[in-house]
C-alpha cells in the first residue's frame, strides 16, 4: 500500500524571498549594459585604431610615392646630362665605351627598382645609392670627355701645324724640283756637243777602184763628210747619236728610207727628217773627228748641198758644198 504525503489543509506552501530575485535581475541587466557599453567602446576604439592605421599607411604610401618621384626626377636629370655628354664630338676610346656600358647597366637597374609598384624601403634605398653612384660615374665620364676634347684640340692643332709644314715642304720641294729641272736642263744643254771644221767633198769613184775629188755634179758618186766634235767637259763619256740632215740645192731634204733615213724630234718638239744617223762613242773633254760617206741612188744636182748635224735635239753645226756644171756640155 502506497502512502503519499499531501499537505494538510491547514499547511501553507513555502515561500522564497522576492527581493533577492529582483536584485539578480538588476545585476544581470547592469552587466549586460556594461558589456554593451564595453562592446561599443571597443568597436569605437578599434575603428579609431583602424583609421589611424590607414592614415599611417596613407602617409607611408605618400612618402614612398614622393621618394620614388624624387628618385625618378634625379634619374631623369642624370640621364639627360649623360645623353648630352654622349652627343659630344670627342672621339671615344675603349675606356669611354666601357664606361658607357657600365652607366647603361646601372640606369637599367635603377629604372627597374623605381618601376616596381611594390618597391620596399630597402629597394628604394638601393635605388638612391645607385643614383648617387650614377652621378659620380657621369661626372667621371664628363671629365674623360673633356680630356679627350683637349687631346682632340691638341691633335687638331698639331695636324694643322703638320699640314702647314707639309705645304711649306711641298712648296720648297717644288721650288727645288724647278731649280733642279732648270739645272738639269742647263746641264743637258751644256752637255750638247758642238760640231766644227766641216769638210764636205764630192767623190768620183773610178773603175779601177781609185777615188778622185770632184766638184762637177755629174761626176759626183758620193759625199764624204768630215767634221770635228769639240771638247766638252760637261757631256759624259759614252754612246751618242748624231742625226745628219742633207738638203738638195732646191732646199728639199734628202731622205731614203732604204738607206736608213727617218725622222727625229728637235728641242722645240718639231719633227724633222734626217738623211743619216751616226752612233759614236764619245770621250768626255776630248776633240773627236767624225767622218762618213753618203751615196744616193740618183745623180747629184748642180748647186749647193747643205749638211746639218743635230744632237740632243739641237743643231750643233752645218756645212755647205757646191757642185757645178762640168765641161762645155755639162
Amino acid at each position: 500500500m502506497a502512502f503519499e504525503n499531501f499537505p494538510s489543509a491547514g499547511e501553507q506552501p513555502p515561500t522564497f524571498p522576492q527581493p533577492e530575485k529582483k536584485d539578480r535581475r538588476n545585476l544581470i541587466t547592469i552587466l549586460l549594459v556594461v558589456a554593451l557599453i564595453a562592446t561599443w567602446g571597443y568597436i569605437i576604439w578599434d575603428k579609431g585604431q583602424t583609421k589611424e592605421t590607414i592614415l599611417q599607411k596613407d602617409i607611408q604610401y605618400a612618402a614612398v610615392v614622393t621618394e620614388k618621384d624624387t628618385l625618378q626626377s634625379l634619374l631623369d636629370e642624370a640621364t639627360m646630362r649623360y645623353d648630352l655628354l654622349k652627343t659630344s664630338t670627342a672621339k671615344k676610346d675603349s675606356a669611354i665605351s666601357s664606361k658607357d656600358r657600365e652607366i647603361d647597366q646601372k640606369k637599367a637597374r635603377i629604372q627597374s627598382l623605381l618601376s616596381n609598384a611594390n618597391a620596399t624601403k630597402a629597394q628604394l634605398m638601393e635605388a638612391k645609392q645607385l643614383i648617387a653612384s650614377l652621378n659620380t660615374d657621369i661626372q667621371g665620364y664628363k671629365e674623360q670627355i673633356e680630356v679627350l676634347k683637349g687631346q682632340n684640340i691638341q691633335l687638331t692643332q698639331e695636324k694643322q701645324a703638320v699640314t702647314q709644314e707639309k705645304v711649306i715642304v711641298e712648296k720648297n720641294l717644288e721650288s727645288a724640283k724647278t731649280v733642279i729641272k732648270e739645272k738639269e736642263d742647263l746641264i743637258n744643254v751644256g752637255s750638247t756637243l758642238h760640231a766644227s771644221n766641216f769638210n764636205i767633198l764630192g767623190v768620183n769613184e773610178r773603175k779601177n777602184g781609185k777615188e778622185k775629188q770632184t766638184t762637177t755634179a755629174k761626176k759626183v758618186d758620193k759625199l764624204r763628210i768630215t767634221f770635228d766634235l769639240d771638247e766638252n767637259r760637261i757631256s759624259t763619256s759614252g754612246p751618242k747619236e748624231l742625226y745628219v740632215s742633207i738638203s738638195a740645192p732646191d732646199g728639199s731634204p734628202i731622205a731614203v728610207e732604204a738607206l736608213g733615213s727617218g725622222k727625229f724630234k728637235t728641242r722645240d718638239g718639231a719633227e724633222k727628217q734626217f738623211t743619216h744617223k751616226i752612233e759614236i762613242n764619245y770621250t768626255q773633254g776630248q776633240r773627236q773627228t767624225v767622218s762618213f760617206d753618203w751615196k744616193q741612188n740618183s745623180n747629184f744636182a748642180i748647186g749647193n748641198y747643205k749638211i746639218e748635224v743635230f744632237q740632243n735635239g739641237f743643231k750643233i753645226g752645218e756645212g755647205v758644198c757646191s757642185f757645178k756644171k762640168g765641161g762645155l756640155f755639162g
